[in-house]
């Protein structure tokens, strides 16, 4: 029963404290860890009562230019990629009310630093080139609560279990952070314009949200379980009060004026396999899909927006002590799409955005 017992904690670990939505460059998926549901008893996972506080570490460099799932590589040759430099930290803090039920918080901090030459001097060309500028955001991201409940009866049904959660997105983080941006007068002299950053760094959307998600496992054979989880951000907000930093001195194209409040998905699956179950060692490899739509459920779908969405494969390794859970998951990325916008959609044309190669995602947690 004990060995039982931790294996499918192992498993609970990988279906939880890997279930992340991340910003994987231009298109801009803010991060979202989902709420770790309540467990089976003492001997595993949390029981009524008990509080578990986690801290989620991420880091990605974004520079890969597509269109549609067309490389642009062309950037690179020509020196003109836009680079998204990510490291973010969130605060997790889970309360088991009952055997099923659970209630979390998530709290999200981050730190982003964006280059390019097109927002600044511009590309220039091969035979006069222009330097590369930073603009910078820093800070509280958009917090999250939300409820989390088992629906099999977690001491009775220990070879399979399916969760699901419902939760409200509140808008704390700055959707309108704003920095220096580096022109040329008339006389070819530097100065500085003040106006808001891109919409992939910016720290928060600027409106509500409600999210619903679905996690589980099922036991397949000794020491192996299938995992699943899903997440969907529901944004009825059309656009936030932020200008298009890219259209502001020159506004062409008025469905995109300001930054658009877009909903987001994330969905992952895989095996995980208990390498140690003694010492609490489990690994796993499965794939996963993330991103923004062109055009939200509810609501219009109006503003600036970089939709598309990221398939990764994904392999983790996971490690737990009597309270102590640590996990690792590195997704790297095999399709990249940059998909049309609801403006592109409507007038004409497709944008391009970047994509990083791959993140590294690592939660430590603590229960008591």
């Amino acid at each position: 029963m004990l060995k039982t017992l931790r294996f499918l904690f192992l498993m609970f670990c990988i279906v939880s404290f890997s279930q992340n939505i991340f910003s994987q460059g231009c298109v801009a998926v803010r991060h979202m860890s989902c709420a770790a549901g309540s467990g089976a008893n003492a001997t595993s996972m949390m029981r009524p009562g008990q509080w578990q506080v986690s801290l989620g570490a991420r880091t990605f460099n974004s520079h890969r230019h597509f269109v549609g799932t067309e490389y642009q590589e062309q950037r690179l040759k020509n020196d003109t990629e836009v680079k998204n430099y990510s490291q973010g930290v969130d605060i997790g803090i889970t309360y088991s009310v009952t055997d099923r039920l659970s209630v979390s918080l998530n709290i999200p901090l981050a730190n982003n630093v964006r280059d390019s030459k097109y927002e600044h001097y511009g590309n220039g060309t091969t035979a006069a080139p222009t330097p590369y500028f930073s603009t910078k955001s820093s800070g509280l991201g958009d917090v999250r609560l939300g409820v989390n409940y088992w629906l099999l009866d977690p001491l009775k049904s220990m070879n399979g279990n399916v969760s699901l959660g419902l939760g409200v997105k509140a808008p704390t983080g700055n959707s309108n952070v704003q920095d220096g941006f580096h022109k040329l007068d008339k006389e070819g002299k530097d100065y500085l314009l003040t106006k808001a950053v891109d919409q992939s760094i910016q720290l928060g959307d600027g409106g509500w949200g409600v999210n619903i998600e679905i996690q589980g496992y099922q036991k397949l054979f000794s020491k192996a379980s299938l995992y699943y989880n899903g997440f969907y951000l529901f944004n009825p907000r059309n656009v936030n009060n932020t200008y298009n930093s890219n259209l502001q001195d020159n506004v062409q194209n008025p469905i995109t004026v300001k930054h658009s409040v877009s909903d987001q998905f994330a969905a992952r699956t895989g095996v995980a396999y208990a390498l140690i179950p003694k010492h609490g060692i489990a690994v796993s490899l499965g794939g996963r899909i993330e991103g923004v739509p062109s055009e939200d459920v509810f609501g219009l779908s109006e503003g600036f927006r970089r939709p598309g969405y990221i398939i990764s494969i994904e392999p983790g390794l996971s490690y737990m002590n009597k309270n102590n859970t640590f996990a690792l998951n590195v997704p790297i990325a095999t399709t990249r799409n940059r998909t049309r916008s609801y403006s592109d959609l409507k007038y004409g044309g497709q944008g391009d955005a970047a994509f990083a190669d791959y993140l590294i995602s690592a939660t430590l947690s603590h229960r008591f």
